[in-house]
């Protein structure tokens, strides 16, 4: 009796979702804190067993007393230590990890001197870089690194969404001290002596307040060394009353860094930048961002210099949503040309059709609303539901059909009577798959985790389209089916046609059914009973196989103990064995 109320009723949740999914972030898949948390301490020049004895042990005595803690290991290697804490999903990930923050910070007095501030941070799937990129030039690698650092990375930081850049295969710049082994023993001086007096002679630091009537001036005192040939200068010692400078025990040199990693481009040495977004951030922006940095950098970049992206991940994400969109507006089509083939009246299809975009959109309301991404997840929960958000459409829409066409009835009173009689059932229907979907959500597993996002969406669709169908459904069958013309008697009208056809042999397989029933019941619970031995027949894994996506990398890892000029000559093998392949 009401339209405009069912209708705008009907619209409203439509207009809500349509602005919430522009607020939508895109990502690849639903961002999950998995129950994890790691501590990496670095000790340079230890070796694997004063890493484990000094740093390791320590720290794994300190945060095991965290509670919820389901599993505690740690990682020693030469100068480096990971330990690394997997506590039970029930445990609130950021809390843990504070507390294994407060434990480290209690342990730091006990371990060595000259350990760096270990890095205590949650595993997080954000950490993996959303865009790589690679800076080649026939230039010596240096140069590369002082454009990659000066000019380039501090750009990129800026762009919103962009919690870190990294540099692999950079040199950064050093002034190298080469100390002559023979000539320390000939003046009787251990290398401790030069590490004293770099680190006494070429430092700065406050020289406190100067102050008068009217003014108060700071000083500082300027002992840095400006010019790199002027360390040769420092003294060093002094015997016999004449100083013994660092020039004449060491060779000073104004290079790079010791080289911990290599990148390569094709053969030829690059600097490769890994852009990392912060977590939450919209990925597609990110690299969006990233890319019109660059692009703005460019005019004031040197004119040999190249930029190659080798990885976005926008590429897969926009590819993978495109299919899905597709396959969202396919089958939406599909479903409303099958209610045209058994209903034969355009504007049945129209009234049952209009189900899936407003049982759609309405959804993402709920999905902003509760923080989702559109990601893999929930867009295939949503393709999954073109199919049954329909369904309470079509049920109420054939009754309604159904008694215009039987019984002869007006489209207002079929509406009504045949909504009111159907309402139960269409109700429990819906209900019983909101209560299938909503649970899987709540899975006590990290599969649920990825899968929450999944049952909150499919049960809001499935929501929605119960809503529609007994609200703007009815409406619409008031309003726009056809009388049919009065006929005389009191049999119902007969179908005609293709559904005649499935009628007749639909109440043929029934009629043998109830004929033979026991029969159908054995055939049923063969057909159950079939489920267990081909269930072992099926190929089982913790996540689909990955689409093909057009790359692939290659892993090696080295015995323990290789350096990276070992490491760099079995890299040099891979890639000429990789330029074979076509």
């Amino acid at each position: 009796k009401r339209p405009v109320f069912a209708a705008m009723l009907i619209a409203t949740l439509v207009v809500v979702g349509a602005y919430s999914y522009q607020r939508l972030r895109v990502d690849r898949f639903p961002s999950v804190d998995l129950p994890t948390v790691a501590v990496r301490t670095s000790l340079p020049g230890a070796s694997v067993e004063e890493v484990e004895t000094l740093v390791s042990q320590r720290i794994e005595e300190a945060v095991n007393t965290v509670d919820g803690i389901d599993q505690l290991r740690s990682i020693s290697t030469n100068g480096s230590s990971l330990v690394m804490l997997t506590f039970t999903l029930e445990r609130d990930i950021d809390t843990a990890a504070q507390d294994i923050r407060d434990r480290v910070a209690g342990v730091l007095r006990e371990l060595p001197r000259d350990i760096e501030a270990p890095i205590i941070s949650k595993f997080d799937n954000d950490q993996t870089p959303v865009i790589t990129f690679a800076l080649s030039a026939q230039r010596p690698i240096r140069e590369l690194s002082e454009i990659a650092d000066k000019l380039i990375k501090p750009q990129i930081e800026n762009s919103i969404g962009v919690g870190e850049v990294r540099l692999v295969g950079a040199a950064e710049r050093a002034i190298n001290v080469w100390v002559d082994a023979k000539r320390l023993e000939a003046f009787h001086l251990p290398i401790s002596a030069v590490a004293d007096a770099l680190r006494r002679q070429n430092v700065e630091v406050p020289g406190g307040n100067v102050t008068n009537a009217e003014h108060e001036s700071v000083l500082r005192t300027m002992g840095q060394v400006a010019n790199p040939i002027d360390f040769a200068g420092l003294v060093v010692a002094s015997i016999d009353g004449r100083p013994i400078h660092l020039g004449d025990l060491a060779r000073v040199e104004d290079g790079t860094k010791e080289v911990r990693s290599l990148s390569r481009l094709n053969g030829e040495p690059c600097v490769t930048l890994e852009v990392r977004r912060q977590s939450g951030a919209n990925t597609v922006e990110v690299i969006d961002g990233v890319k019109a940095r660059l692009e703005r950098l460019a005019p004031d970049l040197p004119s040999d210099l190249q930029i190659t992206v080798i990885r976005d991940q926008s590429r897969f994400i926009l590819a993978a949503l495109h299919e899905i969109k597709t396959h969202l507006v396919l089958g939406s089509v599909l479903a409303s040309l099958v209610v045209l083939v058994f209903m034969r009246s355009w504007r049945a299809t129209w009234i049952a059709a209009i189900a899936i975009p407003c049982s759609t959109i309405a959804s993402f309301a709920v999905m902003d609303a509760f923080g989702f991404t559109l990601n893999s997840v929930t867009m295939l929960a949503l393709v999954l539901m073109v199919g049954i958000v329909i369904d309470d459409a079509i049920v109420v829409l054939e009754n309604i059909f159904r008694f215009v066409e039987e019984k002869g009835m007006s489209p207002f009173d079929a509406a009504r009577e045949g909504t009111a009689e159907i309402a139960l059932a269409v109700m429990a229907t819906t209900l019983s798959l909101a209560v299938i979907f909503v649970p899987v959500s709540f899975m006590s597993s990290i599969s649920g985790r990825f899968l929450f996002q999944f049952g909150i969406t499919a049960a809001a669709a499935v929501l929605v389209s119960l809503l529609v169908s007994f609200t703007l459904t009815p409406m619409m069958s008031a309003r726009l089916l056809r009388a049919l013309p009065k006929h005389s008697g009191d049999k119902p009208r007969s179908r005609s046609g293709f559904y005649a056809w499935i009628e007749r042999g639909y109440m043929a397989t029934l009629r043998g059914a109830m004929r033979f029933r026991f029969l159908v019941a054995l055939l049923a619970l063969g057909v159950v009973y079939s489920a267990v031995p081909l269930y072992g027949l099926v190929r089982q894994e913790y996540t689909p196989t990955e689409v093909d996506e057009a790359e692939f990398e290659v892993n090696v890892s080295g015995p323990d103990g290789a350096s990276v000029a070992a490491m760099d000559g079995v890299m040099r093998e891979v890639e000429e064995l990789l330029r074979t392949t076509p």
